[in-house]
């Protein structure tokens, strides 16, 4: 393995050039932080990391949601690393201290097992990006109690990448596609990406060498002036995806715009519930209206990092008075965020 890294590298450093690569996988920045890629690459050759952190991505009213399900007496269920991020009037954790029945569970199935036992009405904040979504589908058709709802925080990662791009920000010349998610919807949705922007593409894996190999397939890409989206991940990624996973996300949901964390509203770039499976709609079971929300100001500076144009050193909180026992913002809190990444590695280059 080392030798076939150097050999990589090597060929990196022969075709490198002023670029800058996106990624948008909280598991690729894990790799490139873990070990220490960005320390390697030629330094004309950036790698930046893009909204790859589904719990991140989660915005403030969608949080005030949940509060205002569970300060009613609705059980909530989520994902651990959503407890602590933070809505405009508090967190889950908050809620859960002052009495709040709030539930870590590790899926979907977690929580219906929780609603079969019980009577209370449970709600499943069903955050996650493509790759979990079917899951949170399948339960759906299966048609689990009458007092189980989910509240869907699902998002897809092409409307973003789309919203960045034309948005200039960012700048970017390059994409590095993310892998789960593309064991789901396949390599056609990044195609537009390709064909209208010019933009080359690599979906890859999550070891060093899936790393290495596609920042070395993009700058190949550049060196012979193409711009196509080639898939370093054929072990795990089909180019069609997993079409079974795909008829259950068109049964169950549709695409609406929304705003992301970070972002004003993506257009089509949210799973909502069809009005088929409405009563497990927790927005609709509950006529669910929360007032106008807002990210409270406290100098964190998640919604840049989110957007690719800022790195958690520029934060003045960062490793100060944020921190992974007491994050401020949510690029802190989930371990899949870059600033909870960065803290953990302590690399930044």
């Amino acid at each position: 393995m080392k030798n076939l890294s150097r050999e990589i590298l090597n060929r990196i450093e022969k075709i490198a050039r002023p670029v800058k690569i996106m990624h948008v996988c909280g598991s690729h920045e894990h790799t490139i932080m873990q070990h220490g890629i960005r320390t390697l690459l030629p330094p004309e050759v950036e790698v930046v990391a893009g909204p790859g952190c589904p719990v991140c991505c989660v915005p403030s009213r969608e949080v005030d949601e949940c509060l205002e399900l569970a300060r009613k007496g609705v059980t909530i269920a989520t994902f651990g690393d959503m407890l602590r991020v933070p809505g405009s009037k508090g967190s889950l954790a908050e809620a859960k201290a002052e009495g709040a029945d709030v539930r870590v569970v590790y899926g979907v199935r977690n929580a219906v097992e929780i609603a079969e036992k019980f009577d209370n009405e449970v709600v499943f904040m069903s955050a996650g990006f493509e790759t979990t979504a079917p899951t949170t589908a399948a339960e759906l058709v299966a048609g689990p109690p009458e007092n189980f709802s989910i509240l869907s925080c699902h998002r897809l990662i092409p409307p973003a990448l789309q919203f960045l791009i034309e948005s200039g920000e960012v700048n970017l010349n390059a994409l590095i596609e993310p892998g789960h998610v593309s064991t789901i919807i396949g390599t056609g949705p990044y195609q537009i990406f390709s064909e209208k922007y010019g933009i080359p593409q690599v979906v890859a894996g999550f070891n060093p060498l899936d790393v290495l190999m596609s920042v070395y397939m993009i700058l190949k890409q550049i060196n012979d002036g193409n711009a196509l989206v080639q898939n370093e991940y054929q072990r795990a990624v089909k180019e069609e995806g997993n079409l079974k996973a795909q008829k259950l996300l068109e049964e169950v949901f549709y695409i609406k715009t929304r705003e992301w964390r970070g972002f004003p509203d993506i257009p089509h770039s949210v799973y909502e519930v069809r009005d088929e499976f409405s009563q497990y709609n927790a927005r609709k079971k509950f006529d669910l209206h929360v007032e106008a929300s807002h990210e409270v100001a406290t100098g964190c500076i998640c919604g840049p990092i989110l957007r690719g144009v800022a790195r958690p050193e520029d934060c003045p909180l960062f490793k100060d008075k944020c921190t992974p026992t007491n994050p401020i913002g949510a690029c802190m809190v989930s371990k899949e965020g870059t600033c909870n990444i960065a803290y953990r590695y302590g690399s930044f280059v």
